[in-house]
């Protein structure tokens, strides 16, 4: 895994998760790793992190994808990504603006920490509910990107 780049690790990582496969996005993150939604509390360990993912793969009524609209890395290995998180619940699904931010120490994810905003996931909230009885109102996102599993993971 050391000869991905930050920010392949990131995506690969990030990839894994949508495609319910937490075997692959296990395989990114270090085993001591510390993952913050910023304003909850921290969850260190990967089995504990395990739990998270596990969690959304294990129900088929719960989803995740994400369409990256910014990402960067210096040369210490911090990402910084800017993205739209999508959260499915059955057939609602919140959209909303997270910015992360990632630190890769010999080629896994020791730190992940995402932060977003209230007042833009409850914005989210809203579109969603309101694309139940009427679609156009949110454009759905692109189907997970699958192409991680040729790279190896």
């Amino acid at each position: 895994m050391t000869s991905q780049t930050p920010i392949e690790i990131v995506t690969a990582f990030l990839d894994a998760f949508v495609c319910n496969d937490t075997a692959g996005a296990l395989a990114c993150v270090d085993d001591d790793i510390a993952y913050t939604n910023v304003s909850l509390p921290t969850i260190h360990g990967k089995r504990k992190v395990a739990g998270v993912l596990g969690g959304v793969a294990k129900k088929s009524w719960i989803g995740f994808n994400y369409r990256m609209v910014n990402v960067s890395s210096d040369d210490a290995g911090v990402v910084l990504t800017e993205r739209v998180d999508e959260l499915r619940f059955g057939r609602l699904h919140l959209q909303f603006w997270v910015c992360g931010r990632f630190e890769i120490r010999e080629g896994r994810i020791a730190v992940w920490r995402d932060y977003f905003d209230y007042f833009d996931m409850t914005k989210g909230l809203v579109r969603g509910v309101t694309a139940l009885a009427l679609p156009a109102v949110q454009k759905p996102l692109p189907a997970p990107n699958r192409d991680y599993l040729a790279s190896g993971l």
